[in-house]
């Protein structure tokens, strides 16, 4: 599996920018992996680091709005058909739906940095039919630190960027536990003002 990711990588290599953002939008690859080569690209001086993190925000946001129009024309059933093409399972679904019934569309930023949800979480987003503006920023704000982070693991990893995922875990669980706080403060402060309003 490593020696045909790294051939098509090497593939995508060749498209530069383009290559980066195309790798993102194939749902079936690990934007960590994506952005991990492309750092590691960068380390190599074929690309730039300002081109790569526009190229991977870019490719990222796409990659979401495929899932967003899906939600929002297909609806759940399309989704549970299909969604195991895209690497989304029952399981995913429930989960993202969950999340953004409890905490809302600000949910869509949050939830880019935990796992299982992280991509899942634009299916109901469209279900909901959530703004797509609103959608768009949220996703985008999010990938910018995203693409930014992996990028920079990839150029201090070089040649082994392959170990991007070992290598993101310290900074992942950190990253978690500030996102869940802060939603912890957003629905405080939510509820608060409820009780106020009342």
């Amino acid at each position: 599996m490593k020696e045909f990711i790294f051939s098509m990588f090497e593939g995508l290599a060749d498209l530069g920018y383009f290559g980066i953002a195309i790798g993102l939008m194939i749902e079936m690859i690990p934007s960590e992996i994506v952005l991990g080569y492309g750092g590691y690209l960068v380390s190599l001086g074929r690309i730039g680091f300002a081109g790569a993190v526009a190229a991977g925000v870019i490719g990222g946001t796409l990659a979401q709005l495929f899932l967003y129009w899906l939600g929002y024309y297909g609806g759940r059933p399309i989704l549970e058909k299909y969604g195991k093409y895209l690497l989304v399972n029952k399981k995913h679904l429930d989960l993202s739906e969950q999340w953004f019934g409890k905490y809302g569309t600000g949910v869509i930023f949050f939830a880019r940095f935990i796992p299982v949800v992280r991509h899942a979480i634009s299916i109901p987003a469209g279900v909901a039919k959530m703004p797509v503006w609103k959608f768009t920023v949220y996703t985008v704000a999010a990938m910018i630190p995203w693409t930014i982070l992996f990028l920079i693991l990839g150029i201090q990893l070089g040649s082994n960027w392959m170990h991007i995922k070992e290598a993101a875990q310290p900074y992942m669980i950190p990253l978690i536990i500030i996102f869940l706080m802060v939603i912890a403060v957003y629905l405080f402060a939510k509820s608060a003002n409820k009780r106020k309003t009342a």
